[in-house]
């Protein structure tokens, strides 16, 4: 037999051999060590060939092989090569199951925490985000992020700094937070200059950071900075030295400067950019570059071409399971193609359904994974505890005893002195008290000041305002019409006599949205508009859409925006057209209120009751309220307001990296 010095081998002396050639030495070397005592091999012998399997994606076997260094390490009771050799098999898992993997990760990490190595915890908890990611468990993702970054704090290991600053901020960007996305976007772009690598290595990490900024910026709709950015990197030596790379800068730069509205030249960018990743054979990157350069086409009104690109997208993401981007492109296509808009709607919806159920699973899987290995471990240290317990008790007894008498000696003797502290403690708290009540019955006046200001202006003074402007209409007219028009003004002055008495009586109830059916309500109040001004307004409900489970809270909020938003459009917009659309899924609700007026500048600092108390009712309801408007394109108000928790949208963008 061989002596253990004949297995003795170095991975640099196979990592310039091809892929075959070394999986060959590998086989060799892993067979030599099965047949060798173990008593004489080292678990870091296997896991250094665990390592060069997974290098060469062979997981199987390098699942096999730290299994392997993981019997004897727990032979030797080798904590760290245990720990390790949990690292490898979660690696080795991390694409087929990734449930194993984050249990794996789990265990490894508990080893490394005991040991107090925290950069390896923190290495642990990456991986555990890593996994959560691509699962789409964002929130969960942050946490380990987060820790992980906690842990680094005092450590100089830039690689996974920089790798833990990507993922935390791709990750925020997936929730929306894009403001400290971008911060920790920046700090990755810091990390990479304190990397140990060579000058064209860097520029590999840095042009992945880069796009995840742009992207960002994209997303805010400042596609000036991001065309600024993806300049910067953009040229003939990334095009030679990483043609994948460079693409991705080219397709990124071409959505970013037709959404700017510079339409010169983008055609161009995005055919060569999809040219290169098809000789490169990305379909990742292809996904990414047909979905662009259909929304190009659609901004230019080539809805045919729009359609025949995010198809496919579309086939790409399916072929893939690629769930968000599948939902992404029939979104797209229910938009573009008008005629079969309904039935790409159906298949998002269903899509959709199911993609959650699947996440709130997952997220179930990952929290349970991580109980029901705490609660073994509690159970294990429960049996140990039992045996201190019982030679703990009789001492414990003792210094009880001899505690009590030391106790009521000192009681006696200051017991007075205790009975006077209570009785200034007592004066203190019913100071403190008075004080206390006295600020909620001034804070409670002030909310009911402001609570009836914004009834009387959104209810009241709206009503009267435009039961005025249809009176003075109707009062030069004398036809029978007219007559019975002012007829049913003198009705809704009778209702605003009403609606005061019930303000003055309980601002948080309205019998009015109680009794009366909200689509009818929002209708009227359009009819009642029509006639004061040019506009034609119209209401559109969307299928399946309700009112029945929303709170009246919530529609009396509703109805007070939409009449503001609705006499606005009667006062300034000077528009032809108007439509109210409500749309709800499942516990989201969305309301778009679009005229095609003169519009405004929203930048423009605005400071009217009516547009103080929009911001006030919609974020009293947990809500948001975007407006958007350019002079001369009319105006759109979009009101998003989750149901389920009286929770946000994820675009898709190419060009998040991650390091392992």
């Amino acid at each position: 037999m061989q002596t253990s010095d004949s297995i003795k081998w170095s991975p640099k002396l196979i990592s310039s051999l091809p892929i075959e050639q070394r999986k060959m030495f590998l086989d060799s070397v892993s067979k030599d060590l099965r047949e060798r005592s173990p008593y004489i091999i080292s678990p870091n012998q296997y896991l250094d060939i665990a390592l060069e399997y997974y290098y060469i994606n062979e997981y199987a076997l390098s699942y096999s092989i730290s299994k392997e260094a993981l019997k004897y390490a727990q032979r030797s009771n080798d904590s760290l090569s245990m720990a390790k050799a949990f690292f490898y098999i979660g690696d080795s898992f991390q694409i087929s199951q990734k449930d194993s993997a984050y249990y794996y990760y789990y265990q490894a990490e508990k080893i490394y925490l005991k040991n107090r190595d925290f950069s390896n915890v923190a290495r642990m908890q990456f991986n555990k985000a890593y996994v959560l990611f691509y699962d789409g468990n964002y929130v969960a993702c942050e946490v380990q992020v987060s820790k992980a970054l906690q842990n680094l704090k005092n450590t100089k290991d830039y690689f996974l700094l920089y790798s833990c600053n990507s993922l935390l901020g791709s990750c925020l960007e997936k929730i929306g937070d894009f403001d400290a996305a971008l911060n920790y976007h920046n700090n990755a772009l810091q990390n990479i200059e304190k990397l140990d690598l060579t000058t064209s290595e860097k520029s590999i990490y840095r042009v992945s950071t880069v796009v995840n900024i742009s992207n960002l910026y994209d997303q805010r709709q400042e596609y000036d900075k991001s065309i600024v950015n993806l300049k910067s990197i953009l040229n003939e030596r990334l095009k030679v030295n990483n043609p994948l790379s460079y693409a991705r800068v080219l397709s990124n730069l071409a959505y970013s400067k037709f959404k700017n509205g510079e339409y010169l030249g983008v055609e161009t960018m995005f055919l060569e950019s999809i040219k290169i990743a098809k000789n490169l054979g990305n379909e990742s990157d292809l996904l990414y570059k047909y979905i662009y350069f259909g929304e190009y086409y659609a901004s230019q009104n080539d809805n045919l071409s729009a359609i025949k690109y995010i198809n496919l997208a579309n086939q790409i993401a399916v072929k893939n399971s690629n769930t968000n981007e599948i939902l992404s492109t029939l979104r797209l296509l229910a938009r573009i193609d008008q005629h079969n808009s309904q039935q790409y709607l159906t298949e998002y919806i269903k899509i959709s359904d199911n993609s959650q159920a699947l996440q709130k699973k997952t997220r179930n899987k990952y929290a349970r994974i991580e109980y029901e290995t705490t609660k073994i471990q509690a159970a294990n240290k429960e049996l140990s505890r039992n045996n201190i317990i019982i030679i703990m008790v009789a001492i414990i007894l003792i210094i009880l005893l001899v505690t009590f008498v030391i106790i009521r000696y000192i009681k006696y003797k200051n017991k007075e002195l205790q009975f006077l502290r209570l009785q200034e403690k007592a004066s203190e708290d019913v100071f403190k008290l008075l004080t206390e009540q006295q600020q909620k019955i001034n804070q409670a006046k002030e909310v009911e000041k402001t609570k009836i200001a914004q009834e009387l202006h959104d209810g009241v003074i709206n009503t009267l305002y435009g039961i005025r402007l249809n009176l003075g209409f109707f009062n030069s007219k004398k036809d029978e019409n007219a007559i019975e028009k002012r007829k049913d003004y003198i009705e809704e002055l009778k209702k605003v006599e009403g609606e005061i008495r019930t303000i003055s009586h309980e601002l948080s109830r309205n019998t009015f949205f109680d009794t009366s059916d909200f689509n009818m309500l929002l209708q009227g109040l359009l009819q009642n508009q029509e006639g004061i001004s040019t506009t034609r307004f119209s209401y559109i409900k969307m299928d399946g859409s309700n009112w029945n489970d929303v709170p009246n809270l919530y529609k009396i909020n509703l109805y007070r925006i939409i009449q503001e938003a609705v006499l606005n459009v009667n006062k300034y917009a000077k528009a032809q057209n108007c439509i109210i659309t409500f749309q709800r899924d499942n516990n989201i609700i969305r309301i778009l209120i679009q005229d095609d007026g003169v519009g405004f500048d929203v930048k423009l600092k605005r400071s009217g009751i009516g547009h103080n108390n929009m911001n006030s009712r919609i974020k009293s309801l947990g809500g948001t309220i975007q407006i958007t408007s350019e002079l001369g394109k009319g105006t759109t108000i979009e009101i998003i307001i989750d149901n389920s928790a009286f929770q946000k949208n994820t675009n898709f963008r190419t060009g998040n990296t991650f390091i392992k």
